[in-house]
């Protein structure tokens, strides 16, 4: 199955001169979904983490359904005052300005093997954040899975040598 084909192009949104990769119709779809779903665990499968952590908000749709499918754990990683236990919290940047993003605490331990799940790899300052609690708390990330990358972007070059893995590159 060719899961590009299930992205369509957005001319002019959020604003004008940028084409915004919609996924939405790959997600109504339930074969393709699926499909997005076994591939990303096909690519991980035999990895030795427990717990897959998810950015908000589309990390969580791909990255809860693949630790359904890789019989792991989810963790959600959202944006600040979302989350109801005691938080780290990472500020990284991006290409306008900064953000910062927020784990439970005690959602994953020292020591502890993960994976980190979104939907794009654009510039990378979402998946920096998320490193940098991972980091905080100190885990090892085994590898990073994207349905899709914009390579233009060049948002793999600021991950280091992490295991990347995307479905779909543009």
């Amino acid at each position: 199955m060719e899961l590009r084909e299930y992205i369509r192009d957005i001319p002019d949104f959020p604003k004008e001169g940028i084409i915004f990769k919609d996924i939405t119709p790959l997600l109504a779809d339930p074969i393709a979904l699926q499909e997005s779903i076994s591939q990303l665990a096909k690519r991980f499968a035999g990895c030795q983490a427990t717990k897959i952590l998810g950015a908000e908000a589309r990390g969580f749709i791909f990255g809860a359904a693949l630790a359904c499918e890789m019989e792991m754990g989810f963790v959600p990683v959202r944006k600040p005052g979302k989350l109801p236990y005691e938080t780290l919290e990472a500020t990284y940047d991006l290409e306008y300005g900064t953000d910062t993003l927020c784990i439970h605490k005690d959602a994953i331990s020292e020591g502890e093997t993960v994976l980190i799940v979104d939907d794009v790899l654009a510039t990378g300052g979402t998946i920096n954040g998320i490193l940098q609690l991972v980091n905080q708390i100190g885990a090892h990330v085994e590898g990073i899975g994207f349905l899709m990358e914009l390579t233009f972007l060049e948002g793999r070059k600021k991950l280091g040598k992490q295991n990347i893995e995307t479905l779909i590159t543009f």
